[in-house]
């Protein structure tokens, strides 16, 4: 079983995140990881926080010259940042005088509409936003695309399973439908909002541009796609064995993710089952070879990956931190007012993309673990090689 924990706030010293229960074998380094959080960093419309503030990775455990050992995994995300914020966010105490006239110690009383903001106040009993924003804050989401790295490199050396996501749509501006599914995720890096198509991504820019030139925020769609997934992972003798169930459950985890669907999703529950579904057809050569005619189902039935490109999108809902904040009630006067407004981006479709391809990654080294089993990568890839020759309908 793959378990991961992280730990950590947004003006902290770090985030720290462990992984356990990846073979050893699999090479990753801390130059892999940090790649993977200079991608987190990219996309037209993120804030100057991103302009300044520098992930520093500092491996502390489970592997030996860049392979993992076996054991769980932890790394270290310091915020560069953090001498700013030391006296205001210590985890020891701190004499009152010392935060005295610090205007980052200045209680957050108003809290934002649509953020964890007022929910976690009510809920652990705060009268300051602080201690909420800063656990919920998405600069939590560097520790897992830290994890999300190794997972990402098991499935390439043990699987062949190779993971990319793109963006599909940002406020009105979306990729028409029938275009080929990506291939090439250094393209759609080189892209400024992560779009495979070149038309689409101007319209994205603009619908930006015209956001934050009205202080405004923008959400979108993200689309991830997992080529090479041998059929099978997931299962559906229980619901919370199914892989898409699974998939759901994290992806619905990261901030600001408000829906989830596989394949063509919702657009499916509008048309007649007779084309809705993905036709079998024979393939030819050795054995009894199989293919889906379309890939409809995301690459996905009753719970278990069908040989397919797996295809899940992701709908993000726009940053609810507004340069013109909406309004709220300041908690100590119980008055109208409006909302405090905390540095952030106006769009951050593009970097969510990277989150989501750390958290399928994540999820999909835990059902193949489970179905493969294996405690290094040699042996694992030697019994996925094992099941696949094995097939008597492949």
């Amino acid at each position: 079983m793959v378990r991961w924990l992280t730990a950590g706030e947004s003006h902290g010293p770090a985030l720290v995140a462990t992984v356990e229960g990846l073979p050893a074998g699999i090479r990753v380094t801390s130059d892999d990881i940090a790649a993977e959080l200079a991608r987190r960093r990219l996309g037209h419309g993120r804030g100057a926080r991103m302009s300044f503030e520098r992930d520093v990775v500092e491996l502390l455990g489970g592997l030996r010259h860049g392979v993992s050992l076996g054991g769980p995994i932890s790394v270290v995300v310091r915020n560069s940042e953090w001498p700013k914020w030391e006296r205001v966010m210590s985890p020891d105490p701190v004499d009152p005088a010392a935060l005295a006239g610090l205007g980052r110690n200045a209680p957050l009383t108003r809290p934002r509409p649509g953020h964890a903001d007022l929910a976690g106040m009510q809920k652990y009993g705060f009268d300051d936003a602080r201690p909420v924003l800063e656990r919920a804050s998405a600069r939590e989401t560097a520790a897992r695309v830290a994890l999300g790295t190794a997972a990402k490199a098991l499935l390439r050396q043990a699987y062949g399973i190779e993971l990319l996501s793109h963006v599909v749509a940002i406020g009105a501006a979306e990729v028409p439908p029938g275009l080929p599914a990506p291939t090439s995720l250094a393209a759609i890096d080189a892209n400024p909002v992560r779009c495979a198509d070149q038309a689409t991504s101007e319209r994205m820019v603009a619908e930006i541009d015209a956001a934050q030139a009205d202080s405004d925020t923008l959400g979108g769609i993200v689309e991830v796609l997992a080529y090479g997934c041998p059929p099978g992972l997931g299962s559906y003798v229980h619901g919370d064995r199914r892989l898409d169930a699974r998939l759901a459950g994290e992806l619905m985890g990261i901030q600001a993710i408000k829906g989830v669907e596989f394949g063509d999703g919702f657009t499916t529950a509008r048309r007649r089952g007779s084309v809705a579904h993905d036709e079998i057809e024979p393939v030819g050569g050795v054995g009894r070879r199989v293919r889906r005619a379309t890939d409809r189902a995301g690459g996905v039935e009753g719970g278990m990956t069908t040989g397919e490109p797996l295809r899940v999108r992701v709908a993000m809902k726009p940053i609810s931190s507004l340069t013109r904040p909406l309004s709220t009630v300041d908690v100590t006067t119980g008055e109208a007012a409006v909302a405090i407004n905390q540095r952030s981006d106006v769009c951050a479709v593009p970097a969510a993309g990277v989150v989501t391809e750390a958290m399928v990654a994540l999820v999909l080294a835990d059902a193949a673990l489970e179905k493969f089993g294996g405690d290094s990568v040699e042996e694992t890839r030697r019994n996925c090689e094992g099941y696949l020759k094995s097939l008597v309908i492949h």
